[in-house]
């Protein structure tokens, strides 16, 4: 199982703290951000990792993350994202490194409390196709929301405004390697993206999209300057990278 962590963008929403440096780098208490989602893929079990990053600070990633050697890795994988291009974009970058191997992706501002290891397992277990993580949020509106029907995903709403579940679909997603022609077939949306919402229908309408239902908190620390502001004080007060499945 290969591991990807997306770190790409300008972070615009964090301005001016990103004008500097990329959002992924930002501290979360006493890590920078980026930390967070690699601890979470190597408690689950993926040593076998790759970063994709863009943007003009490229280069700090290596600086600060090197070979990889303080999350007990024996190597770190590098990629680089040329222009905003959306998510479904960025995993395309990773076919060579995924090669006939399945994947489990992380966004680089998602920071969750307890493991993902029971859903990683629960996707080996599959014979093929796709995984996501939901979680049950206060405000469904403004969220990628799957709909439950007899315990099976049948539609994701992109920010509904009648949402039908409180369950989010958040920062990680894991893949059979068909992944990558699907990504090649896709078209750009209005924003100009490639995107993973699109990716996951895909496998929704093959009924080989699965899903697993995360416990414990989960922030996506990139939101906004308060998104970002909770997320260091829940840190601090209650940690995140626990060892729980």
């Amino acid at each position: 199982m290969k591991g990807i962590v997306l770190a790409g963008g300008l972070g615009t929403r964090l301005h001016p703290l990103t004008k500097i440096t990329n959002k992924h780098l930002l501290p979360v208490y006493d890590k920078p951000m980026i930390y967070y989602p690699i601890q979470t893929l190597v408690n689950a079990g993926i040593d076998d990792i790759m970063l994709v990053t863009g943007g003009n600070k490229a280069g700090d990633f290596l600086q600060l993350l090197g070979n990889g050697s303080q999350f007990g890795l024996r190597h770190l994988n590098y990629t680089y994202q040329e222009r905003e291009g959306g998510i479904a974009e960025a995993v395309g970058l990773c076919e060579n490194f995924v090669g006939i191997s399945r994947m489990v992706i992380i966004l680089g501002d998602n920071i969750i409390e307890k493991g993902i290891k029971s859903a990683v397992e629960a996707f080996g277990k599959q014979e093929r196709g796709a995984r996501i993580l939901l979680k049950r949020v206060k405000n469904p509106r403004e969220y990628g929301i799957a709909e439950i029907e007899d315990s099976r995903i049948v539609r994701i709403v992109e920010k509904p405004k009648e949402p039908k579940s409180d369950l989010a679909v958040i920062g990680v997603y894991m893949y059979d390697n068909r992944v990558f022609e699907l990504v090649k077939g896709l078209s750009l949306s209005a924003r100009g993206d490639l995107e993973i919402t699109d990716v996951n229908n895909l496998y929704l309408e093959r009924e080989e999209l699965t899903y697993s239902i995360l416990e414990g908190h989960w922030a996506d620390a990139g939101e906004s300057i308060d998104a970002l502001l909770e997320t260091n004080v829940f840190v601090k007060e209650h940690g995140v990278n626990k060892e729980s499945r």
